[in-house]
C-alpha cells in the first residue's frame, strides 16, 4: 500500500540522511520513478525534503541525517499524519506503524499527530451498496510482488483456466482490486475477485526494468474507457439536472452549451443500448437529439414496458 511505502521512504531518510531515487527504488522493491513520486509526495505534503543536484545528489531532510522523528515540526508531523492516516483505517501494518511514529515525536506533537491521523475515515462503500471487503489473495499477491515470486492462478474468467504469471503489481479502482502481471502472452489484467486460487512458487519472477505500475494502469483504463465510449448521443436536459446525468455517465458526459433553455450535453456508452438503458428512467425528461439508434431503443424499451404493465380494468372487488 502506498501509505506503507510513503512511511518506509521517511525511515530510510531518517536512517541514511540522503539517497538518490535510484537507492530508494532498490531499498523499497520499486521502480525508479515511483521511488521519485513518493519523495515529491512528501515534499509537497510539507515534509522537509528536497532534491539536491549534482555529483553525489538525491533527496534528503532538511537538517541532515537523523535517527528518529523528533526533528519534525508540529505542521510537518500533522502533514505526515494527514497523508498517511486513512490507511491505518484498513491496513493494520499501517497503523502499528502510526503507532511506533507517535511515540517517535516529542511529547507536545503527540496530541495533534494523533488527531491528523484520526480526522479522515475512509468509507469505501457506496450508498446503497455493502463494502465489497478486501479480496481473500490480495495479501498472497502483494507479498509476491514485493518477494518478485512467479503465482500460479487459477482464474474464472469466460472459461476456467490455470497460468503462470509474473506478478507487477495491484490496483484499487473504487474498491474493486486488479493485478497486473506479465503472461507468454503479454502484460494482462485480472480481476482479483476472480481468482479461484494463487499460488506463490519459489522461482523469480522477470520484471521490466522501465516497468512503471501507475504507467501501466493508466494504459489499462485509457482502453476500458475508449471501449466504453464507442457510441456518443447527444441529449437535451434541463441544466439543473446535467450533474446527476454526469453521475450517471462520468468521463463519458460533457455539456455542449444551451439551446432553447435546455442544455444539450454529449454522453457516450458502448452501444445505442447502454445509453438507452441509462437514459430510460428519466422518462421525458431527457430528449435524445441524435443518434436515431439511441432513440430506437428508447422507444423499444417503452413499448415493451407498456405491454407488460398495461392494465385493461380495474380489478372488481370480490362480493
Amino acid at each position: 500500500m502506498r501509505a506503507d511505502r510513503l512511511v518506509a521512504t521517511l525511515l530510510v531518510l531518517q536512517a541514511r540522511g540522503r539517497v538518490t531515487a535510484a537507492e530508494l527504488a532498490e531499498e523499497l522493491e520499486v521502480s525508479v520513478a515511483t521511488a521519485r513520486r513518493d519523495l515529491e509526495s512528501l515534499s509537497v505534503a510539507g515534509i522537509p525534503v528536497y532534491p539536491q543536484a549534482g555529483r553525489g545528489g538525491g533527496w534528503q531532510l532538511v537538517g541532515g541525517a537523523r535517527t528518529d522523528l523528533s526533528g519534525l515540526s508540529a505542521s510537518e508531523a500533522r502533514a505526515l499524519f494527514l497523508l498517511v492516516g486513512p490507511a491505518a483505517a484498513i491496513a493494520p501494518e499501517a497503523k502499528a506503524a502510526l503507532r511506533k511514529l507517535v511515540r517517535a515525536l516529542p511529547e507536545t506533537f503527540r496530541a495533534d499527530a494523533r488527531a491528523a491521523s484520526e480526522a479522515v475515515v475512509i468509507d469505501t462503500a457506496r450508498w446503497g451498496a455493502r463494502d465489497r471487503g478486501r479480496p481473500a489473495f490480495v495479501d498472497v499477491l502483494q507479498g509476491a510482488v514485493v518477494l518478485r515470486r512467479k503465482v500460479r492462478l487459477t482464474y474464472e474468467g469466460r472459461a476456467r483456466s490455470e497460468r503462470v504469471v509474473d506478478p507487477l503489481g495491484l490496483v484499487d479502482k473504487d474498491d474493486i482490486w486488479y493485478l497486473i502481471a506479465g503472461t507468454q502472452r503479454g502484460r494482462r489484467t485480472f480481476r482479483v475477485e476472480r481468482i479461484v486460487e494463487a499460488e506463490v512458487l519459489d522461482q523469480p519472477a522477470e520484471r521490466p526494468a522501465d516497468f512503471d505500475l501507475a504507467a501501466a494502469w493508466d494504459e489499462v483504463v485509457e482502453v476500458v474507457e475508449r471501449k466504453r465510449s464507442l457510441l456518443s448521443a447527444t441529449v437535451s436536459i434541463e441544466d439543473r439536472f446535467v450533474p446527476i446525468l454526469r453521475d450517471h455517465f462520468g468521463r463519458h458526459c460533457q455539456r455542449l452549451g444551451v439551446v432553447d433553455g435546455r442544455a444539450r450535453v454529449r454522453v457516450a456508452a458502448s452501444t445505442a443500448l447502454d445509453i438507452a438503458r441509462t437514459l430510460a428512467g428519466w422518462g421525458t425528461q431527457v430528449e435524445v437529439v441524435e443518434p436515431g439508434a439511441v432513440r430506437l431503443e428508447l422507444a423499444r424499451i417503452g413499448a415493451e414496458l407498456a405491454a407488460h404493465y398495461a392494465v385493461s380494468g380495474e380489478p372488481q372487488a370480490e362480493g
